[in-house]
């Protein structure tokens, strides 16, 4: 009786261990973005960051989320098979925001290996242009 338990504890143990091999991984073509310069006339810009799955199981992002309520992060919500591609929108507003430099980061949280990444956006965002009237 001893021996059967002892096996398959061992059995169990050896298909646990071995499940745990597989396991997915994010890779991004980049993690960080710089917007350059823009205007407070148009303070909306926009990047896109992909990621490969480049782990032998299904890549599920649980979440992302940016370091304040004016960046927001959009992300493929669907898993991404071995080998597939998914993205992270992410839209910067600097509406009601003072123009100058900006950094941000947005969390991203996976069932991949690495299980935290953050990704980065940066920019500088100049005054509104005024017009002058004609006297």
């Amino acid at each position: 009786m001893k021996k059967t338990l002892f096996l398959l504890m061992l059995l169990f143990l050896g298909v646990t261990y071995a499940s745990a091999e597989k396991q997915a991984e994010i890779t991004f073509d980049k993690t960080s973005h710089d917007f350059g310069t823009f205007s407070e006339d148009h303070p909306k810009v926009r990047c896109v960051f992909t990621f490969t799955n480049t782990g032998d199981a299904p890549l599920v992002i649980f979440q992302a989320v940016a370091s304040c309520g004016c960046t927001i992060p959009d992300y493929t919500r669907e898993p991404i098979m071995p080998g597939k591609k998914g993205t992270i929108e992410v839209t910067y507003n600097g509406t009601g925001k003072y123009p100058g430099e900006f950094k941000k980061s947005i969390s991203v949280r996976s069932n991949a290996k690495l299980e935290l990444v953050r990704l980065y956006i940066k920019g500088q965002m100049t005054p509104k242009t005024t017009k002058t009237a004609n006297n």
